[in-house]
């Protein structure tokens, strides 16, 4: 269901020079996502705007810029491409159409659940997104079922509303039930926050089951809006900062290297998790790659 506020735009509206809406798709608290034609391409893209409310709020223009010249520069076959950034008459994000669902929806509708080697590849294929991203200086900081798309084969890394640089972040950054531990708490963050995403997506992806309540308790206030830059409304009370979740191997039988490797990922200490060089060599073998095939062990 939409967040309430004004209309978006409807059907046929030019939402920029050269792109025409052809339906709404979905709104957060600050952006509304249209399915929209680009006259120049020929073809169905996706663009990201304002809501009309809140066309007037700097810094969510602010992010949403960021958000759009930073995929334009990335170029990596797990990562969403970005087309262009148009700010006139207002900011719109364009990006490819993925035609693949979510990941969350295909856990889902798993029966049985994923078998291990499709989560896996999975895992490479994040882990390969997140080590270019970070390589290019910055951090996703919303690893999460919701933004993954898998497409033919493939698994695509889309929203980077929230990506910033390494260093000190707000308090509440992120998706209350999937930020690490030290995205909750504020202070500094560095690639091990987005290993630690990668670990509850790969553990919901094997179990079934979210890691941690996705359901924020009833009457949980959200966040100052200083550290608010996702689309939800967020709890200042974290379940990830009172322990570990549940075991994987109490909800389903895995291999020993890949509890392993979720329980390395989630530990709370960003210290003591794997660096994501080491994530993609231990899950190599678990998707059957033969040694001449395993490049970045």
């Amino acid at each position: 269901m939409s967040a309430p506020g004004p209309p978006p735009l409807g059907p046929g509206a030019e939402i920029a020079p050269g792109y025409r809406v052809i339906a709404h798709l979905s709104r957060g608290r600050t952006l509304d996502v249209y399915d929209a034609w680009s006259d120049v391409r020929a073809t169905r893209c996706i663009a990201k705007a304002l809501r009309p409310d809140r066309r007037d709020d700097r810094a969510a223009a602010r992010r949403l810029v960021t958000e759009g010249r930073l995929i334009r520069r990335l170029a990596h076959p797990h990562i969403v491409r970005g087309y262009e950034v148009v700010t006139e008459p207002r900011i719109v994000v364009v990006m490819e159409t993925l035609t693949g669902a979510t990941l969350a929806h295909l856990i889902d509708e798993a029966d049985p659940r994923l078998p291990v080697t499709d989560v896996a590849h999975l895992g490479l294929h994040l882990a390969a997104a997140i080590r270019y991203l970070h390589g290019a200086g910055w951090l996703h900081l919303d690893l999460k079922p919701s933004n993954v798309v898998a497409e033919a084969g493939r698994a695509k890394l889309i929203d980077m509303s929230l990506a910033r640089r390494p260093g000190r972040c707000p308090a509440g950054v992120g998706t209350w039930c999937y930020m690490a531990p030290e995205q909750a708490r504020g202070g500094i963050v560095g690639p091990a926050a987005d290993v630690w995403g990668l670990g509850a997506v790969l553990y919901e992806a094997t179990t079934g089951q979210a890691a941690f309540d996705p359901d924020p308790p009833p009457g949980s206030p959200p966040p100052p809006p200083s550290a608010s830059s996702g689309d939800d409304d967020r709890p200042r009370t974290y379940p990830q900062l009172d322990g570990p979740p549940a075991p994987v191997r109490r909800l389903r039988r895995t291999p020993r290297p890949l509890v392993d490797l979720i329980d390395a990922c989630l530990d709370p200490d960003p210290s003591r998790r794997p660096a994501v060089g080491a994530v993609i060599g231990a899950l190599e073998p678990l998707a059957g790659l033969p040694p001449a095939e395993r490049r970045f062990s």
